[in-house]
């Protein structure tokens, strides 16, 4: 069994294939720990209500429930909960689709007018109009340290890991598949692409549907500290006129860490992509930051960019290649993914052992998209 790619969903998947007494070998063309893929920057947001298609809460309330199952094994805590504020105007797609999400499946929440969010989480300055939602079960998960946490459990389970080491292309057998690397050749019953924004590259099947992007992240200077402390401070998802925003209470580092959603919509070459924070990044940052989050309006003390790959409906994909059924491919993410990505390793583990999964993954097909 060969995994190629050893980021959020490859781990994942190698960590519960290893698990399952199959006999993995995981294939990253980085190290064990880098910045150049989709889930560095420390956090990303984990949340229940979600606007973007409600049939994904079973999902996340199965992720939730292996994250933590991974803590336990790691020893470590992965995810701090803060809530989560689900903000946007009358009809906004993130404020409406994450109160009729909450409603669908009964899910704890309020829904805040402009000024009750003030008074609730006081660094907010929205306009009138605005509404938010507040689901008490959101917060953020430590992204690198999941990873290294589902490294290291494959690692104990028997996984052969191999790092820094540059998949070249792979082919077919009558058997299953071959695959070479810089530093040689593999050959195994199955393969799993996990490879993020370079899947386009190595599976001809997903080339022509996803879209590599660069993004953007920034974590700005606060004037008081226990406003944007995680016990005060939600994670959130906001419509704004700017766009759609998102972040994060301080923690770890200095600074409010702070995103826009599909930042300067630059589309790139994963390999040739400018990884460098430059003046108009922050510019276009720090115009919701000075307007909405005025407390958090300090210096730039931190910025990193990574990658979004997206899907032309935004939906993830974990499908079978037509050409070659011994390859599964597996969740370019469209900027939401990292969440999911211990149950998708579930999944993966499911479809290669048994060729079924018990989770309704009916959307992530490449039929009719």
């Amino acid at each position: 069994m060969i995994v190629v790619g050893g980021g959020a969903m490859g781990s994942a998947a190698a960590a519960h294939l290893s698990a399952r007494g199959q006999r993995v070998t995981l294939l990253e063309r980085f190290g064990a720990a880098h910045g150049f893929g989709s889930s560095h920057g420390l956090t990303r947001i984990i949340r229940l209500a979600y606007f973007e298609d409600p049939s994904y809460v079973p999902l996340v309330r199965r992720a939730f429930t292996l994250w933590h199952e991974l803590e336990a094994r790691a020893g470590e805590r992965l995810f701090h909960r803060t809530g989560g504020l689900d903000i946007g105007g009358e009809g906004s797609r993130v404020f409406e689709g994450s109160l009729a999400t909450c409603r669908m499946h009964s899910l704890a929440h309020d829904v805040l007018d402009a000024d009750a969010l003030a008074a609730r989480v006081p660094a907010w300055r929205v306009p009138p109009g605005t509404q938010a939602v507040l689901q008490p079960d959101a917060g953020f998960l430590l992204s690198e340290r999941c990873i290294a946490a589902h490294q290291a459990w494959a690692a104990a389970s028997g996984a052969d890991l191999r790092f820094n080491e540059r998949v070249r292309e792979w082919q077919p057998t009558a058997s299953g598949v071959r695959v070479r690397t810089d530093a040689g050749t593999y050959e195994a019953g199955q393969l799993v692409l996990a490879a993020g924004a370079w899947m386009g590259s190595l599976a001809p099947a997903l080339a022509s549907r996803l879209t590599p992007e660069r993004q953007v992240l920034g974590w700005f200077e606060v004037e008081d500290h226990d406003l944007f402390a995680p016990a005060r401070f939600p994670i959130f998802v906001y419509e704004a006129e700017e766009g759609t925003i998102y972040g994060f209470p301080e923690w770890g580092v200095p600074g409010m860490k702070f995103g826009l959603y599909h930042h300067r919509g630059e589309v790139v070459d994963p390999d040739a992509m400018d990884r460098e924070v430059n003046v108009a990044d922050e510019q276009v940052l720090r115009a919701a930051v000075s307007r909405y989050l005025p407390a958090a309006n300090g210096a730039l003390v931190r910025s990193a960019t990574c990658l979004f790959t997206n899907t032309a409906d935004e939906h993830f994909i974990v499908a079978r290649d037509p050409a070659a059924p011994a390859v599964l491919m597996l969740s370019p993410c469209s900027g939401h993914g990292f969440k999911f990505a211990s149950v998708i390793g579930e999944i993966a583990a499911d479809l290669v052992t048994t060729g079924r999964t018990a989770h309704d993954i009916g959307r992530f097909s490449l039929t009719g998209r």
